[in-house]
């Protein structure tokens, strides 16, 4: 009975605790074309928004060149391709993309993408988190420290912050940052001069996070202890 018992607890307990993606882009086209200069904007999972921030602009460009980024399709595997950024010595922090995704449900809550850096783009990519979509706070600087390169699966876990999960107005941005220490941005290769012209090119963007388990009812407790109370009541008889 007492198995039983924590069978039953247990089972209770651990409903809807996997985690699962909310929101993704893959950014290829729909219908697939066979073409990497088109694609689209509409998450390709879920419901989220994006947008470009400051001079910058967008196109869409191969995401299976120089190595690829993570995306298993291959026919069709299209990257947000991102251009026009800020001159050398301007705007740290305050070009790039930012993504709007609702994390209703959810808590636990992290965030992956790919992204490629053209030799002259800014090696360094600032992630900001916001919990009501306008205040953005730094959370990890991430080194993309080789031009014409794919840094797939770059990974951000927000699980310690509590205000990500389960909000409507949850946002994160990825902007070009300064090189630590420096009012200036630096390339991607070493070799290279930065400049507006260097591209960064995103891929398979995804926010992931495991479902709130539901506080059961009053009845599911007291279905729980009816039914432990007959499993005893069937031991005793059997004993």
């Amino acid at each position: 009975m007492r198995k039983e018992s924590i069978l039953l607890l247990t089972m209770l307990a651990a409903s809807n605790v996997q985690a699962a993606d909310i929101t993704q882009w893959n950014f290829n086209s729909v219908p697939a074309d066979a073409s990497t200069t088109t694609g689209s904007l509409i998450a390709s999972v879920g419901v989220g928004s994006l947008n470009t921030l400051g001079s910058v602009t967008q196109t869409f460009a191969s995401g299976s060149s120089n190595g690829g980024s993570s995306d298993p399709v291959t026919v069709d595997d299209t990257g947000l391709s991102t251009l026009t950024y800020a001159a050398q010595g301007t705007n740290n922090k305050l070009s790039g993309v930012q993504f709007n995704v609702s994390t209703l449900g959810f808590e636990d809550v992290a965030v992956a993408y790919d992204l490629r850096h053209s030799n002259t783009s800014s090696r360094y990519e600032q992630f900001q988190y916001s919990l009501d979509g306008t205040n953005f706070i730094d959370f990890a600087l991430f080194d993309g420290n080789a031009g014409d390169t794919w840094f797939n699966q770059r990974t951000i876990d927000l699980s310690a912050i509590a205000g990500a999960d389960n909000n409507a107005s949850f946002a994160f941005r990825i902007v070009s940052a300064f090189a630590p220490n420096t009012s200036a941005y630096a390339p991607a290769n070493a070799s290279s001069n930065y400049a507006t012209s260097g591209t960064w090119r995103f891929d398979m963007v995804t926010v992931s996070g495991s479902a709130v388990a539901p506080v059961p009812e009053p009845e599911s407790y007291a279905m729980l202890l009816a039914g432990l109370g007959i499993m005893g009541f069937s031991a005793r008889r059997k004993q």
